[in-house]
């Protein structure tokens, strides 16, 4: 579905709208059909109908990001998809505080999540938002904080006299009516990494979430790089100067989880650190978390582990013995197989396999297409789950049975 124009938003900001949106409950796709019926019976116009449905469908999508918060916000559907998760907003918005930051523009802020976190912690937030329906919402996010103001302008041209610390969340997507089209390029961002490294080049304490695949020669020299797993998924790379920038950090990976929290970090660059030996697959083999792939910390992961990857290019662990690590998934390696088809239908048939999960890493296999050749037709009675890692070591494909630990 498109972005919410301004016409789905404006029939909400009036008594009448507020009042029938807050009577909903949670959205039911399988009851919108009656409730539209039944709220144009009672006399609602079509318009407010509409707006009140949209929004009551983004409120309950966004409670994944937002809890309990997301019952009394406005959404946009572009601006839920890049809004940060309220967990990892507190988190920016810690780093601030800590730093000694009196007063933060949040420029490019969006629905105002963030903006949302650091007002919580009692510092004085100017949130910026060239968007006009996309500022209406913020508006209305933030109407709870005093200490919280929204100003409708370009990111790039507001006056920031009196403030000292800026977070950005450029845009990384263009949204048109047959919806949103990511964007890959830094530069073509809005506002673009450029603008936000003049910011920190002026001396201001400057945080920027960018997108976790961003690359590492793309990464300014003189910032901190933290990229954020939330329950193994990966969320955002933050790039944090200055004031915000934590002494002896060039790279971390930050994880998230049911758990609480774990960080590793390394102080040397991304052509740097230890490198891990490469040896046999043994043991227990270990899958690292997104987080720690994409910071380029495998190694220092392998080296804790008292492990070795099985392939220099490859993001798996081995190590004799099992260890526990937040870092890492860990599994214990029953059998290793050549990569052949055939000889992997005999396998599943043997074992008396009804459930395969496979995972891959450095081969072009589709597990999709793979578990369809490996229990083709219909399902045997048999129930016994396994798992299949395939791999590539060297120039060898390989396929690894293990069970999870």
């Amino acid at each position: 579905m498109a972005d919410a124009p301004q016409d789905q938003i404006a029939p909400l900001l009036n008594p009448e709208g507020w009042e029938l949106l807050a009577s909903l409950g949670p959205y039911r796709e399988d009851e919108a059909f009656r409730l539209n019926a039944s709220l144009r019976k009672a006399g609602h116009s079509p318009e407010l109908v509409s707006a009140v449905l949209t929004q009551s469908r983004l409120r309950t999508k966004a409670e994944a990001k937002f809890g309990e918060f997301a019952r009394q916000m406005i959404f946009t559907q572009a601006g839920l998809e890049q809004a940060t998760r309220l967990t990892v907003a507190a988190r920016h918005a810690q780093r601030f505080a800590e730093a000694g930051v009196q007063h933060v523009a949040d420029l490019g802020c969006g629905l105002g999540a963030d903006a949302m976190a650091l007002a919580s912690l009692d510092l004085q937030v100017t949130a910026v938002e060239m968007d006009e329906t996309t500022a209406a919402c913020a508006t209305m996010n933030l109407i709870p904080f005093r200490n919280a103001t929204v100003v409708h302008s370009d990111a790039t041209t507001v006056a920031l006299e009196g403030i000292d610390g800026v977070w950005l969340d450029p845009a990384r997507r263009t949204t048109s009516t047959s919806g949103t089209k990511r964007l890959w390029d830094a530069e073509d961002f809005s506002p673009p990494l450029s603008f936000a490294e003049s910011l920190a080049g002026a001396g201001l304490a400057v945080g920027v979430k960018m997108g976790p695949g961003m690359p590492h020669d793309s990464v300014p020299k003189d910032c901190e790089a933290q990229w954020v797993s939330v329950g193994g998924d990966v969320t955002e790379v933050g790039l944090w100067f200055n004031a915000v920038r934590r002494p002896g950090i060039r790279r971390a990976a930050l994880l998230l989880g049911p758990a609480g929290a774990a960080e590793l970090t390394s102080a040397e660059d991304f052509d740097g650190g230890p490198v891990a030996p490469v040896g046999p697959v043994e043991g227990y083999l270990y899958e690292p978390d997104g987080a720690i792939i994409r910071a380029g910390l495998v190694a220092d992961v392998a080296l804790q582990l008292g492990g070795h990857l099985v392939d220099e290019h490859i993001a798996y662990i081995c190590a004799p013995e099992l260890r526990d690590t937040p870092f890492a998934r860990a599994y214990k390696v029953l059998d290793v197989m050549p990569y052949n088809v055939k000889a992997l239908k005999a396998w599943v048939k043997d074992q008396g396999i009804g459930v395969l999960d496979i995972k891959k890493r450095g081969t072009s296999v589709t597990p999709e297409e793979l578990r369809k050749q490996l229990l083709p037709g219909r399902k045997p009675k048999a129930k016994k789950t396994a798992t299949l890692v395939l791999t590539r070591i060297g120039e060898e494909r390989v396929a690894i049975s293990v069970e999870p630990v």
